[in-house]
């Protein structure tokens, strides 16, 4: 099995002080079944498109990807900007805000090209947002990643995730540390899009490439899982589920009523 790797980049001051906080928690308290980490390549721009199924997995995520030698830049939503401290250590440790469905989304995206034209490591929930599926398979994807891809040609690896949602579920907010529970993460091959760079990118080749970065998501869950997927994928508008928030919440949040009136 192929080992980790030594990390080439410099961290600097908070993304250090975020593995110093972080990495003896993680730990302490989870067990890691890894998987396909040399598929990350070691120097480079690259998209990791991966599933969300908790808002721990962030972190167990950074956990996987520093121990394979990368600095990881995630496209986090813009509201974590906005506080007193975890605000300026993320925006200190050069994270992406994404302004989710608002007329300044197109910041995210150019942010993100250059990142990975800068050669940096950056990774995309595809979803958008935690899972609605009820069994937390990946929902449709948003076409955020085929777009960044297809626009600077660099590799999208797949990862998958399993285990966080055991610690923190979705939408609570009391962790259940004990006993351990084991954090399985899976990375693929780089997801075939060479045909489809070729091609003028319009809106039928952005979701044919989205199509294969959630197909390629689901087939690595399925192994780490051992269960098979939904034969369709969950799809939140067609269900009628609010596509950011707590879907179990009632009434409509604020980012809800004003995301369309930036500008």
């Amino acid at each position: 099995m192929a080992r980790p790797r030594r990390l080439q980049q410099r961290r600097g001051l908070a993304f250090g002080f975020c593995v110093a906080v972080a990495e003896p928690l993680l730990v302490l308290f989870t067990k890691r079944r890894w998987a396909g980490g040399e598929n990350i390549p070691a120097t480079g721009g690259c998209v990791l498109a991966v599933n969300h199924i908790s808002h721990l997995d962030p972190f167990t995520c950074a956990h996987f990807v520093y121990r394979w030698g990368r600095i990881v830049r995630f496209l986090a939503k813009a509201e974590i900007f906005d506080l007193p401290f975890l605000g300026r250590v993320v925006r200190n440790a050069r994270q992406i805000p994404v302004y989710r469905m608002t007329t300044d989304a197109s910041q995210s995206f150019t942010a993100a090209v250059q990142a990975v034209s800068d050669g940096e490591c950056v990774v995309v929930y595809p979803e958008g947002t935690i899972t609605r599926q009820p069994d937390l398979w990946p929902m449709t994807g948003k076409t955020g990643a085929a777009r960044i891809a297809l626009s600077s040609e660099v590799p999208v690896i797949p990862v998958a995730q399993w285990g966080a949602h055991e610690i923190l579920p979705p939408y609570t907010t009391r962790p259940r540390l004990l006993p351990r529970k084991t954090i399985r993460m899976a990375a693929g091959t780089p997801v075939e899009l060479d045909d489809l760079r070729a091609q003028p990118v319009t809106p039928e080749v952005l979701r044919e490439a989205t199509n294969r970065i959630m197909d390629d998501i689901t087939r690595l869950l399925e192994g780490i899982r051992g269960e098979q997927a939904p034969a369709t994928r969950y799809d939140p508008r067609a269900a009628g589920v609010r596509q950011i928030g707590n879907p179990r919440s009632g009434g409509t949040s604020r980012r809800d009523r004003h995301s369309r009136r930036r500008g």
